[in-house]
């Protein structure tokens, strides 16, 4: 069969999804794969589709329309996608169209019964599977009823959920086209869903089988419960067998209906331990063709299993690639680094160059490989104390893993390699100097500043050479004994206070009020330095009324004419001087720094003229010295007053001296890597701006889909493949929809691990303490910065906080966070400015709502939603 409208199935190949679509590709695919049988049957083209749509003019109106309102207005999509779908199905078939379909009918028999299914040409896709968006119709019989649910499934293209789900992933309506299936109806006695990946869990060893009597609608729209039976490594592992009150059949003149089950058969397997390990055995050979776990509806007919549908499970995480068969054990970079966004493969491989300890990528994230670690008995405790400290999650997510006692071999210790002494180990301590710390940030900014005077000549070429060279320097001061020593001895007497000050007075987190308004603190500097900004701003009304408008990059110059404008620009100005390498997910390179986007810090500054008087700044950091200085003297008195309590009052001082000198020095290394990113991009973008002059690349930002040594290649040849950057784009918008998990393992298995306490309220959210103090406000859960609109007094809670958000701590009262550990930025902010704050609290941003009450327990770890 060969016509423009209508192809078998056997004559379709997996490329053709613009001409067949996700679905018809599959089957196409399927179809060729030995020992698989599909129904035979046909698909109804694309063409046919436009053809139809070429029928009625009104519809690109309509589409116009679609694409202009709100995605949150569901009452007008609703009504403007049924006007749509009412258009479609009235469209008569042409009839040369008709013909086509009939002679199809007919050569596969015109009276069967057959299957009727939507494959529109963004559905089945690895980035997006589009699974129930469109219509299935079963047991059609008649070429008249073939032909109008046909229609039917053209018209399906504009469901509500249809076109909200391209909304969500960013997809043209225009761009989409519907092909329709039309297969042999199979009648089957039982049916079912197999994932050859565990779809919780994301293991890839594991398979899960969904099985009920009947044909496969009755697990699909939720009438049964199926029964579950996970398959591994060829063995039935785990079943649970359902009570099965109804099944979907076929009714002989067409169409469906409901049956009860009878009750001996209820309880009975749809299928045999056998049987489920047979189809586990089919599903594997279709896994291994299209080189992906796959999602694939089954029936069982006389002992024969029959495919109808596979396409690709989109909700996995991707597990990085090795080069071993080995198992692995890997942890999550941007849990550590409070960014667990996705990266752009630019940023991506510019941090893999620029790190101390080799990484790994997958999903638009990074993860270093523990297995070694994990594996020997004499690294393994440091590293799980380590891991603890940051975050109890990672390291109860690492103890799950080390309870399988057939996933880690016993390895010998591990070379700890350049990157210094294995996670948690000791290193020699440092005195209490305060001229170490402004010698490490002299030396850092003498680095930086070299490497700005030395990139300025270099261009092409020349420039990805210096700036390898650059990445070797990067790592060099990055690597300095001394600036480990100076981090390590703040952190290290943070802990020291934490545990001899619980344990000899009965304090809670006692440190937390002992560093409040630390010297050398980088980042909360940055937050008070905006104050001081709000403070010019708020003496020039005109100004203040002009940035409530702000809507574009170029406002400072505008601003400038105003009354104040010039004062208030230059106030702007010195502190992107001294802060505009910074942004939201600061990690990778491709993210906008607040130089370049200007705009973004608009809303913290009017929040910091509504809601603070002038010299706030000032009068913030005196208070936390103060607080600190009365918490010092108060326990050594108590100290002095215990048995032995010189010598105890003795080795506190010195640790309280330690933890003023070293722990603002924390946040500096963080901020001496995003000013080198920033020189590394302003020179990328001027290679880029180049590219676009030469029509090499179509836009700048392009460069962002390139890793670096791509990049490398193609500012040398002047040549780039688009088709890469359209699959890098496609790619990384799959990529934005995952959650990336704390621990990976090389199975796929996503480890979350848990808190297992016991010393909770019921119904309280558990999280990690980090800042003591409870306090009860408004929660404001934010996910982006820009968007932010906080009063005094108000509870911040989101997903996680850099460095960047700490502008936003000022005028908060509290914190909570989904990610984050005891030394991360959002804590040691949260303490230096005295909030009250809880992080790793699972799906905060989910379970608490924006504008509730909610209650922050700081030292005792969780958060209460109240009434």
């Amino acid at each position: 069969m060969n016509d423009q409208y209508v192809l078998e199935l056997k004559e379709i190949e997996e490329g053709q999804v613009a001409v067949v679509g996700g679905k018809g590709a599959h089957l196409g695919g399927l179809s060729r794969i030995e020992g698989i049988h599909v129904p035979a049957g046909f698909v109804v083209t694309t063409d046919a589709y436009r053809r139809v749509m070429a029928e009625e003019p009104s519809i690109d109106d309509r589409l116009d329309e679609l694409s202009r309102l709100d995605p949150e207005d569901h009452e007008a999509i609703r009504t403007l996608s049924a006007r749509i779908r009412r258009t479609i199905e009235g469209i008569a078939v042409p009839g040369d169209l008709a013909e086509a379909v009939g002679r199809a009918l007919a050569r596969f028999g015109g009276h069967t019964a057959y299957a009727v299914r939507s494959s529109a040409t963004a559905e089945d896709l690895p980035t997006a599977s589009f699974a129930g968006q469109q219509d299935t119709y079963l047991n059609v019989m008649g070429t008249a009823a073939v032909l109008r649910h046909i229609s039917r499934c053209w018209a399906s293209l504009f469901t509500e959920r249809a076109v909200t789900y391209r909304r969500r992933n960013g997809i043209d309506h225009r761009a989409v086209r519907m092909a329709v299936v039309v297969q042999r109806m199979a009648f089957p006695q039982a049916a079912g869903i197999l994932f050859t990946a565990d779809p919780v869990t994301g293991n890839r060893r594991v398979a899960t089988v969904d099985a009920g009597f009947g044909l496969g609608e009755a697990l699909v729209s939720g009438l049964v419960n199926p029964d579950v039976l996970k398959v591994r490594h060829g063995e039935v592992v785990e079943r649970t067998i359902a009570a099965k009150l109804l099944a979907v059949e076929a009714l002989p003149d067409g169409g469906t209906h409901e049956v009860a089950i009878d009750s001996q058969r209820r309880e009975q397997p749809a299928l045999t331990d056998a049987q489920a390990v047979r189809l586990v055995e089919l599903g594997r050979r279709i896994e291994a063709h299209f080189g992906l776990p796959q999602d694939i509806e089954w029936c069982l007919v006389d002992d024969g299993f029959q495919i109808v549908q596979s396409r690709p499970i989109t909700t996995l995480f991707p597990v990085p690639d090795s080069d071993d068969d080995e198992n692995h054990v890997y942890v999550s970079v941007g849990h550590q680094q409070m960014m667990t966004d996705a990266m752009k493969p630019l940023g991506l491989s510019m941090w893999q160059l620029t790190a101390m300890v080799p990484m790994h990528g997958a999903g638009g994230r990074l993860f270093v490989d523990v297995t070694r670690r994990l594996a020997s008995a004499e690294s393994r405790a440091a590293l799980l104390d380590a891991m603890g400290k940051g975050d109890p999650l990672v390291r109860d997510a690492l103890e799950t893993v080390l309870h399988r006692d057939d996933f880690l071999p016993s390895l010998p210790d591990p070379d700890p390699g350049p990157g210094g002494p294995p996670a948690g180990g000791t290193s020699t301590p440092v005195e209490a100097d305060p001229a170490i710390v402004p010698a490490l940030i002299e030396r850092s900014e003498q680095s930086i500043a070299a490497l700005e005077r030395d990139i300025r000549t270099k261009t092409g070429p020349a420039l990805f050479d210096f700036l390898l060279d650059a990445f070797e320097e990067h790592k060099r001061v990055l690597g300095d004994p001394l600036n480990f020593k100076a981090i390590m001895a703040g952190m290290d007497a943070t802990w020291w206070l934490n545990d001899r000050l619980k344990e000899w007075l009965g304090e809670k987190n006692a440190a937390d009020t002992l560093t409040l308004s630390a010297p050398d603190n980088i980042t909360s500097e940055m937050g008070l330095a905006l104050l001081d900004v709000a403070d010019v701003v708020r003496r020039h009304p005109d100004v203040v009324e002009f940035l409530q408008g702000v809507g574009d990059e170029g406002f400072l110059d505008d601003m400038a004419k105003l009354a104040g404008g010039a004062e208030a620009r230059d106030a702007i100005e010195a502190y992107l001087d001294r802060y505009g390498m910074r942004c939201v997910g600061e990690i990778d390179i491709t993210r906008p720094r607040w130089r370049e986007s200007p705009s973004t810090l608009v809303p913290a500054i009017l929040d910091n003229v509504r809601n603070f008087e002038p010299g706030a700044a000032e009068r913030h950091f005196e208070q936390g010295r103060q607080k600190a200085r009365a918490k010092e003297a108060d326990v050594l008195s108590r100290l002095r007053d215990l048995p032995d309590g010189d010598r105890r009052a003795a080795a506190t001082k010195r640790m309280i001296d330690q933890v003023r000198a070293f722990i603002g020095y924390r946040e500096y290394p963080k901020y001496g890597i995003v000013g080198r990113y920033f020189v590394y991009k302003q020179a990328l973008m001027a290679e880029a701006e180049r590219l676009v002059r030469a029509d090499v690349i179509p836009e700048k930002e392009d460069i962002f889909y390139l890793t670096f040594q791509e990049l490398h290649d193609v500012v040398r040849t002047n040549r780039v493949d688009r088709q890469l950057l359209d699959q890098r784009k496609n790619a990384f918008r799959a990529y934005e929809s995952l959650t990336p998990p704390r621990v990976l393992t090389s199975d796929g298995e996503a480890v979350s691990g848990a808190y297992r306490r016991d010393d909770v309220p019921e119904g309280a959210l558990v999280g990690l303490p980090v800042s003591a103090g409870t306090v009860e406000g408004r929660a404001r859960v934010v996910l982006d910065m820009a968007e932010a609109d906080l009063e005094a007094g108000d509870i911040l809670v989101t997903s996680f906080t850099d460095p960047s958000w700490s502008p936003l701590f000022v005028g908060i009262a509290g914190l909570v966070t989904e990610v984050g550990g005891l030394m991360t930025h959002g804590a040691v902010i949260a303490r230096e400015y005295g909030l009250p704050a809880v992080v790793g609290v699972d799906g905060a941003t989910r379970l608490i709502r924006d504008g509730q009450r909610i209650r922050v327990h700081g030292a005792d770890g969780y958060v209460e939603i109240l009434p």
